[in-house]
C-alpha cells in the first residue's frame, strides 16, 4: 500500500501558533479522534506531549487507551457509560450530551457538562443547567467541565458573536451552581476556528487546525499554518497507452496520443475518494486517468513513487467536499512515517 509521510517541523510549527494564539501550551486540548484526522493517533500525541500539551479529547474509550500514557486528562466525546477497565482512570473525562444520559454513568465519573448554545446537535439547553447540575450531583458524579460548540467560527457572520455571548452569560451561571456543590469546572467552546477569533476560553480544543488544514474565510484572520500529512503511492506497472485506447473501468478515460501512465497503490478502500476519478492532478502535475479502482489508480507518471496530495484541502476539491472528510477516511492500515 502507499505512505503516509508526517513532518514533524510543520506539527511544531502549528503547535506554537496556537499556544500564541491560546495563551500557552497549557490551554491546548489537541483533537486525536478517528486516528488523529487520520494522520496516526499514537504518532501525533507523542510529539504533542513532547512539546508540552497536557490535555487531548478522542471519540472513544478505546483511543483514549491507546493515547493515555501522554496526557494528564483526556476527554471523551462518545456518549456511553465507562466500562469497570475504565471508569477508575483519572485522567478519563465523558461528555454529557444530554439530561438523560447523566444517569448511564456510574458513581464517580469525571464528565465534562455540554450545553447547546446555537449549534442544536448535541448538548443540554441553556435553562436545563441546573436540573442537570442537580441529577450529576444525585448520580454521584465529579463535574469537571462546562463546554459548548461553536457552528460557524470559520465565516464571517453575527453566528460567533451571539454563541461567545451565551456561552459567557452561561458560565456566570454554571460557576456559581457548581461551587455549590464543591466543583470547580474548566469552561471551553472553542474548536479550531474559534481559537483564532478570540475569547478567554480556559482551554481551546485544536483538530484540523492541528494538522494544518483549517480554511476560514478571507475576511478572517489566516494563521499560517501547515499541512503534517502527505499521502505517496508506489509503481505497480507502468505501460503505453496508445491514442485510441481507454483505461480502467468503464474506459471513462481515452488517450488522444500515445502517452505514458502508471498504477499505483491507493485506490478508494486506502481513502482515495472515488469521486475524483479521471479529474484529479497532483501537485507535481501528474493527472489522473481513468476511474480510481478499490486498491490502485492509474496516473501519467512513472515515478517509482508518486505524491498524491499534500495538503488535503486540494484533493478535497477535485471531489467536493472538505478536507476533514478525506483525512479521516484515510486506511489506518496505510504505513505512516515521521519524514523529519
Amino acid at each position: 500500500m502507499g505512505t503516509i509521510k508526517l513532518r514533524r517541523e510543520a506539527l511544531i510549527h502549528n503547535l506554537d501558533i496556537i499556544a500564541h494564539q491560546a495563551g500557552g501550551k497549557d490551554k491546548i486540548a489537541v483533537v486525536l479522534k478517528d486516528n488523529a484526522y487520520g494522520h496516526g493517533a499514537v504518532l501525533i500525541a507523542k510529539v504533542a506531549s513532547d512539546y508540552g500539551v497536557r490535555h487531548a479529547v478522542v471519540r472513544l474509550e478505546r483511543e483514549a487507551l491507546e493515547i493515555e500514557p501522554f496526557f494528564e486528562d483526556i476527554l471523551i466525546l462518545a456518549d456511553f457509560p465507562p466500562t469497570l477497565l475504565f471508569r477508575t482512570n483519572p485522567k478519563f473525562h465523558y461528555a454529557l450530551n444530554s439530561l438523560h444520559s447523566i444517569n448511564k454513568f456510574p458513581s464517580g465519573t469525571k464528565v465534562e457538562l455540554k450545553i447547546d448554545t446555537g449549534m442544536h446537535r448535541n448538548g443540554i439547553l441553556p435553562e436545563e443547567i441546573e436540573e442537570a447540575f442537580e441529577k450529576i450531583a444525585k448520580n454521584k458524579l465529579e463535574c469537571v467541565g462546562v463546554m459548548s460548540h461553536f457552528r460557524s467560527a470559520d465565516i464571517l457572520s453575527s453566528e460567533w458573536f451571539w454563541q461567545r455571548k451565551i456561552f459567557n452569560e452561561l458560565k456566570s451561571t454554571a460557576s456559581k451552581l457548581a461551587l455549590k456543590k464543591g466543583w470547580n469546572p474548566r469552561f471551553h467552546i472553542s474548536n479550531s476556528a474559534g481559537a483564532f477569533r478570540g475569547g478567554n476560553d480556559e482551554m481551546v480544543r485544536v483538530g484540523i487546525a492541528l494538522y494544518g488544514c483549517l480554511e476560514m474565510d478571507n475576511t478572517l484572520p489566516q494563521p499560517d499554518l501547515k499541512p503534517v500529512l502527505s499521502l505517496w503511492g508506489n509503481k505497480i506497472s507502468t505501460r503505453i497507452l496508445k491514442a485510441g485506447e481507454r483505461v480502467g473501468y468503464n474506459g471513462i478515460y481515452e488517450a488522444r496520443e500515445d502517452e505514458m501512465i502508471s498504477t499505483y497503490d491507493l485506490g478508494y478502500a486506502n481513502g482515495l475518494d472515488r469521486l475524483a476519478s479521471n479529474r484529479y492532478v497532483t501537485p507535481d502535475g501528474a493527472a489522473l486517468r481513468g476511474r480510481i479502482s478499490m486498491d490502485c489508480a492509474a496516473f501519467a507518471s512513472d515515478a517509482e513513487e508518486l505524491l498524491i496530495f499534500n495538503n488535503a484541502n486540494e484533493y478535497a476539491k477535485s471531489v467536493g467536499t472538505i478536507g476533514y472528510e478525506i483525512l479521516a477516511c484515510l486506511d489506518k492500515d496505510l504505513k505512516r512515517e515521521w519524514i523529519d
